[in-house]
Formats: C-alpha cells, sequence, structure tokens
C-alpha cells in the first residue's frame, strides 16, 4: 500500500483510504470501478488469489450486461437460444428464440475481468487478504470520520467507508447486522464431456423443476464442459445430493467424472434487514441480495455493488455522522425502490412455485405469452417486477395464481 494512492494525513498516522471494498467478486468488483471511476482512493481486498472458483451456473442475464462497466467484454463461453423446461425429468418441452436469453460464462474468467476494470479505473488490489473484522469505535479508530478494517495478521487499514463485498457468510454483514429469511443450498458439478455431446447442448439449457418444493436444477452448457446443479432449501442436504445425483444419471452423465463438485448456500435479506451501519454499506451476497424464486444473484450483485461504489464515496465525503447517516438512507432507498421490488415478487412467485410446480411448467410451457415474458426478463427487456407493475395480464394472472396457491 503507497502513501501516493492514500491521504497519509500526517507522517505519522497510517495512510486513510477513501472507499475499502471488502470481496472482489462481482458486487466488489462492481463498488470498488464505480468508486475508483468518481476519482476517489480506493482499495479492494480479497481474501483469495484470483482468478479463483465460484458455485454458480454463470448465467449472464439481461440486467447483468446493463450493468456492467463501459467497454466490458463478456467472456462468454455460449449464448442460449433455446431452453429445455422439465418436471423433475417429465414433459419436457423446448422453446426456442431467434434472439440470444443470456449468456454463459465461467466465474473465474468473468470475476477477474471485472477486477481489472476496476483497477483500470485506479482501484488498487490486494490478495491474499483476509479481514477479522470492521471497528467504528475504540483505539483503531483515530476519528469519527474514520473506519478500521482489522485484519487477520492485525494489519490496520483505515477507510472514510467501506463496502461489504464477501459473500453471503460475511464478516462485514455480521458487523451491519443483515438478516436473512431464506437459506438455500445450491450443489454443482462441472462435467467435462465429449465433443458429441458438448454439440447436443450448444446453445441449449434445460431447467428441471425438482422434486424437493421450491427445488429446481439446470444444465448450462460451457464449451466442452456442462455445469449442472441443483438448488432447494437449506435443511434438505441429503434429499439434494440425491436429486442432483439422480439428475446427472437421468440425464446420461453419470458416467463422466466430475472436473470439480462444489457447493453453496444462497442466503435471501428479510424486508426489514440493514443495509448499513454508520459508514460501513453492504452489497450483493453480503446483503442477501439476490432473486429468491431463481436464485440469480449476479445481476443483483453488480446493480448492488455499482449503487454501493456510488454511495460510498457520498459517505467518505461525509462531514459528520448526521451527513453519512444520511447518504447511507439513501443507498437503502436506491436498493429498496429497485431490487426491493423485484425480491418481493420473486418472493411471491417461490410460494407458488413451492406449492403448484406443474401449474407453471404447464404455463411456461404451453402459454405463449408466458414464455415472451420470460423472454423478456432474461434479454433485460424488462424485469419480473417492471412486468407485473406495467401488464395488467401478468398482474390479474400472479393475482389469480396466488389465490390458488
Amino acid at each position: 500500500m503507497s502513501s501516493e494512492n492514500a491521504d497519509a494525513g500526517n507522517e505519522n498516522s497510517a495512510p486513510v483510504w477513501d472507499v475499502v471494498v471488502v470481496g472482489a467478486g462481482p458486487a466488489g468488483a462492481s463498488a470498488a470501478y464505480a468508486a475508483a471511476v468518481a476519482g476517489r482512493r480506493v482499495l479492494l481486498l480479497e481474501k483469495a488469489e484470483l482468478p479463483r472458483y465460484k458455485t454458480c451456473g454463470g448465467g449472464i442475464i439481461g440486467p447483468s450486461r446493463d450493468a456492467l462497466p463501459p467497454g466490458f467484454e463478456l467472456p462468454l463461453q455460449d449464448r442460449v437460444h433455446a431452453v429445455t423446461f422439465s418436471l423433475n425429468g417429465r414433459f419436457a418441452r423446448t422453446r426456442r428464440s431467434k434472439r440470444m436469453l443470456f449468456g454463459l460464462v465461467n466465474r473465474p474468467e468473468f470475476d477477474a475481468g471485472l477486477v481489472e476494470q476496476a483497477q483500470k479505473a485506479g482501484a488498487e488490489l490486494r490478495t491474499g487478504v483476509t479481514v477479522s473484522r470492521v471497528e467504528q469505535h475504540g483505539t483503531a479508530v483515530p476519528d469519527r470520520r474514520t473506519v478500521a478494517v482489522v485484519l487477520a495478521d492485525g494489519e490496520v487499514v483505515l477507510a472514510r467507508a467501506v463496502v461489504g463485498a464477501d459473500g453471503s457468510a460475511s464478516r462485514i454483514g455480521a458487523h451491519v447486522g443483515v438478516k436473512t429469511d431464506q437459506v438455500d443450498l445450491g450443489l454443482e458439478v462441472e462435467i467435462p464431456v465429449p465433443r458429441t455431446v458438448a454439440e447436443d447442448w450448444a446453445g441449449r439449457v434445460l431447467i428441471d423443476w425438482g422434486p424437493i418444493p421450491g427445488s429446481y436444477g439446470w444444465v448450462f452448457p460451457k464449451g466442452d464442459t456442462l455445469t449442472v446443479g441443483v438448488i432447494s432449501a437449506r435443511g434438505e442436504g441429503t434429499v439434494t445430493k440425491r436429486y442432483l445425483e439422480d439428475f446427472v444419471a437421468r440425464l446420461g452423465l453419470a458416467g463422466f467424472e466430475p472436473a470439480i463438485s462444489s457447493g453453496h448456500l444462497t442466503r435471501c435479506r428479510s424486508d426489514d434487514s440493514p443495509l448499513s451501519r454508520g459508514r460501513v454499506l453492504v452489497c450483493g451476497d453480503a446483503a442477501g441480495l439476490l432473486e429468491p424464486w431463481t436464485r440469480e444473484g449476479i445481476s443483483f450483485a453488480l446493480r448492488s455493488g455499482r449503487l454501493a461504489g456510488e454511495w460510498a464515496v457520498r459517505i467518505a465525503e461525509a462531514g459528520d455522522a448526521v451527513d453519512a447517516r444520511r447518504q447511507a438512507l439513501n443507498y437503502a432507498f436506491a436498493i429498496k425502490a429497485g431490487l426491493g421490488v423485484e425480491m418481493a415478487v420473486g418472493r411471491r412467485m417461490l410460494a407458488l412455485f413451492e406449492k403448484r410446480p406443474g401449474l407453471l411448467h404447464a404455463t411456461i410451457t404451453g402459454f405463449r405469452p408466458a414464455w415472451r415474458a420470460f423472454s423478456d426478463i432474461t434479454r433485460g427487456a424488462t424485469t419480473l417486477a417492471g412486468l407485473v407493475r406495467t401488464s395488467p395480464v401478468a398482474r390479474r394472472a400472479l393475482e389469480a395464481l396466488d389465490r390458488r396457491g
């Protein structure tokens, strides 16, 4: 860390960064980029060495593409034009689109590319760094405008604002007091396959509505590798593992050795969960921001990360606690007005899906407007919340399904 990039204060004091971002996933990289583009001194901390693997399907839908830094080139492994839907392996039906629905990426490349964009904008990166806690009071904090980020080795990093983007088991989230009301277990395997098998999947994904309430599985093709995964409520671990094994066998992929097998917990925030504490903001998985029905998190990470970076700049400039609090509340309002509304609709969809997966399957495969809505959402022409807000048909349909559920 050089004093050229940070405010040295005086010769004997530790340098003070404008914004310190903890976690270099899509949320953290987006926050660091947004703050650096605004001309602030930004430090991005990541405990792993990059690139690193993440349990994730790697689907990049329209809202994700729209939230990327200008000029960012997606490292796409495939472009999806068709979706096969099945209901626990039965009633399979494939719907196709002339235009690309969404793209597929490998997370190590995607995340590393976003971090590179943040660095190009001026952010400084430190990897292999574990944050043990943040302090806003006490001996490590020189004044009320400063936050102390305490590393595992005892080093203290000082900042005017901190963004927590350190994942679903976030230490910064614990400091803020993030509360979750939905925790799900995702299991995934990366399966290298022969060219003949890969060609059969090229440009097409499979979504299988699963046997456990609220569960589903997916196959995402990425060149010579298939990403195959399932997700369901935490507490159903044994059944979820069996679902994945049955799913892989049913697809005829049991004979291929996975290159990677992994698991991950996703956590959705409760409505009253805080998004800040003092000069500390949280975004992405650390804030419990993801779509409750599909558990799609990349677009939520990119969008909330960008907002967190922008508002962290304002908090860094705040001269006192009152002003910092005002800016933090504005950040929370921005999140709730956009992503929060989408999450609310997603919760309704999940509740319906848990009770009536067959009805949902029949609707999306047999009712053309439902397929068009799915296509519009994945392409980014609208969002789930936007569709319900602007389409009387969609709104009435969801209300009717709510009643029937």
